[in-house]
């Protein structure tokens, strides 16, 4: 009997003792990273919803979009409040300036070293001063920090950025995201400081379907191209367009549409016959020329010999994989393992908290295992947690079939925070085997799809609900099998090229434009740009001829769209080492004013408006996206705190001396 105390005494110092480290070592964390259910405390005296709207004016020309996002705070409590906002963006987002307005004052924000930008936030704060501080949590999730908002102050932040939109297949997407989907994030001791973000409050539907963190928003898209438009269409949200001509057209959202910022906002559009804005676009910086290369790629030819190949899929059943989700997946996998042949052979790894296999060793794929496959598929609901870095540790591990060349498929929401963990794995795991990652749902991770993608020299894919699946396995398979272009270089002929971005252009595998960002020098008068590779039906060759000195192209966004590339190449590179090229980030997020890992946007309006800095802190609760279960979510249970295991202690203790009396009493 001692032994078993003195075994559950050393049990719970032991979880006290964790709790604390936690505590010490986790900030702010809440010793949990979990996303939690939203509960209103009731006080009126503080504004628990400071975000009043958010409004996207868009202006796609040519091959660029500029987005203008404009958030409205206020503060309709009686108590000042410091409010934060974790928000979305594009993973091609290049976000290059932030305003802030009160009343008749409009404030530009300076872009400074992290650290730095913290600093002055900070002491503007504790002084009393309306300040906001804009930080990068991934490249595709950002964060907002606004301080000292008074009862009745209504303050304006507006930010800018730009992405470069490449067709696929002829199609251009424009994907302006609204909400971050919650992301599983393990245990709060072992994850990275700037992982706090990720414990953030999430409310449920109402039983009429309206949620209370619902936010007005807006979205205006102003579409304007050198070549006609057809077949525009939005995927997710009803819109109403009006057509100036057939080249230029506006966007907006359809009156109807009252909960339009659960779930991400999708145009997509073709040109004319099929053809891209291809070309090459020049400008001058600050005494560099800078360029971008659009080159029309071969088209797709079915290969003459297609190699053996195996394949193994990654599921994610997880909680927040629940219901429309998964019903998705399983129609995504439905797809894709009825366009298997016979002599292929095929594994699925399902995982949660945990991982399953359907079989020990690969199976063919006959009628009878496919079938096995997807009865297996439908046994699962979705529950616990996504631990998807251990997943794909044991995916890489698994046997494979000799001479096979084989691809991992991995299907997911992407609602975790290892991100960078699985790009790593990828990256030095690939060994004949690329990977190609499915994101399943309307908000989802598309950093880590796409990441994983590149990392796994496969090609990313987003479908957001049943009817996108039809036709998904026929353009896997293309993909799989029979590679655009490969052997790609670019050369300058009477033009000196540098600072190419990518240096070593990779193997085409869809049918979208090759594009490079670059500088150059020394042009002469008739210099041009040439690109050569190798494609299925021989050597390929395009010549682009450089625009004379006497000419500029409008397009002055290419030094900040170039910068954003490097800064991507560079992230890259870091791999688990963070400080690796931190210096060069920095520089080029300084000196092109971007936002970037470790660089951010700070205003600080002069004027003290709250001179005992007594103010609630905030933290804007966000909608569930669209389709997502409540099961992604850690319930509002209360944490233990060390005079409850005291408690539990003294409770160990009586019941071990009543069963002492109760013994002596037997004898």
């Amino acid at each position: 009997m001692k032994r078993g105390l003195f075994f559950l005494l050393a049990c719970v110092l032991f979880f006290a003792a964790a709790y604390a480290f936690a505590e010490d070592h986790c900030g702010d964390c809440d010793r949990s990273l979990a996303p939690r259910l939203w509960i209103p405390d009731g006080d009126p005296a503080a504004d628990r919803l400071p975000l009043k709207s958010s409004r996207a004016d868009i202006v796609i020309d040519g091959p660029i979009a500029r987005v203008t996002v404009t958030q409205r705070y206020g503060n309709a409590g009686t108590r000042p409040i410091n409010a934060r906002y974790v928000f979305p963006g594009s993973t091609r987002a290049a976000v290059q300036g932030l305003t802030m307005k009160i009343g008749q004052r409009t404030i530009r924000a300076k872009i400074k070293e992290k650290e730095e930008a913290k600093k002055i936030f900070e002491a503007a704060k504790q002084a009393g001063k309306h300040a906001a501080l804009l930080d990068q949590k991934r490249p595709n999730v950002f964060m907002m920090d606004v301080a000292n908002i008074m009862p009745g102050d209504e303050v304006e932040l507006t930010l800018q950025y730009s992405e470069l939109l490449v067709p696929d297949q002829g199609v251009y997407e424009l994907v302006y995201p609204t909400v971050v989907g919650p992301r599983y994030g393990g245990d709060p001791v072992r994850a990275a400081p700037d992982a706090v973000w990720m414990a953030n409050p999430y409310a449920k539907d109402k039983s009429d379907g309206g949620n209370p963190a619902r936010i007005e928003t807006g979205i205006r898209v102003h579409l304007a191209s050198p070549i006609p438009v057809s077949d525009m269409r939005s995927v997710q949200h009803k819109i109403a367009t009006n057509w100036i001509d057939d080249k230029r057209v506006e966007v907006g959202l359809d009156p109807s549409e009252r909960d339009a910022g659960n779930r991400d906002f999708i145009l997509r559009f073709r040109l004319q016959g099929d053809r891209i804005n291809s070309g090459l676009m020049t400008y001058e910086w600050n005494g560099e020329h800078y360029f971008l290369m659009m080159a029309q790629p071969p088209k797709h030819v079915e290969a003459a010999q297609v190699m053996k190949r195996e394949y193994l899929f990654v599921v994610d059943v997880s909680g927040s994989m629940h219901g429309f989700p998964l019903d998705t997946a399983r129609e995504v996998m439905r797809e894709l393992l009825g366009k298997l042949r016979p002599d292929e052979s095929f594994n699925i790894l399902f995982f949660s908290g945990g991982s399953t296999v359907l079989s020990s060793s690969p199976l063919r794929a006959t009628p009878a295992n496919l079938q096995r496959a997807m009865d297996m598929m439908k046994a699962y609901e979705g529950g616990g947690g996504t631990e998807l870095v251990p997943a794909l540790e044991k995916a890489f591990d698994m046997p494979r079939t000799p001479d096979t060349a084989r691809s991992i498929v991995v299907i997911t929401d992407g609602y975790i925070s290892a991100e960078r963990a699985a790009y790593d794995l990828i990256r030095q795991n690939l060994n004949a085997t690329n990977l190609f990652a499915f994101g399943i749902g309307s908000s989802v991770n598309r950093y880590l799809i796409e990441s994983m993608a590149h990392a796994g020299e496969g090609e990313p894919f987003v479908i957001t609900g049943p009817s996108e699946v039809a036709g998904v396995g026929d353009r896997f398979r293309r993909y799989v099998e029979s590679p655009v272009l490969g052997n790609i270089r670019l050369q300058g002929k009477g033009v000196e090229l540098y600072d190419m971005e990518p240096a070593d252009i990779p193997v085409m595998l869809a049918e979208r434009p090759i594009v490079v960002f670059g500088k150059y020098r020394n042009a002469e008068p008739r210099a041009k740009l040439v690109l050569t590779g190798t494609a299925a039906t021989g050597d390929y060759h395009a010549s682009l001829p450089l625009a004379g000195e006497g000419s500029r192209n409008q397009a002055e966004l290419l030094p900040i769209l170039w910068a954003r590339q490097r800064l991507m190449r560079l992230s890259d590179m870091q791999g688990g080492n963070v400080e690796l090229n931190r210096n060069a980030i920095v520089d080029l997020g300084l000196r092109y004013a971007l936002l970037t890992r470790y660089t951010s946007f700070v205003a600080v309006d002069e004027t003290v408006v709250n001179p005992g800095a007594d103010a609630t802190d905030v933290k804007q609760p966000l909608p569930l996206p669209q389709g997502v279960s409540e099961l992604a979510l850690a319930q509002p249970v209360p944490e233990p705190e060390l005079g409850w295991l005291m408690l539990l202690l003294g409770g160990l203790f009586g019941g071990e001396r009543l069963m002492r009396a109760r013994g002596h009493d037997k004898r």
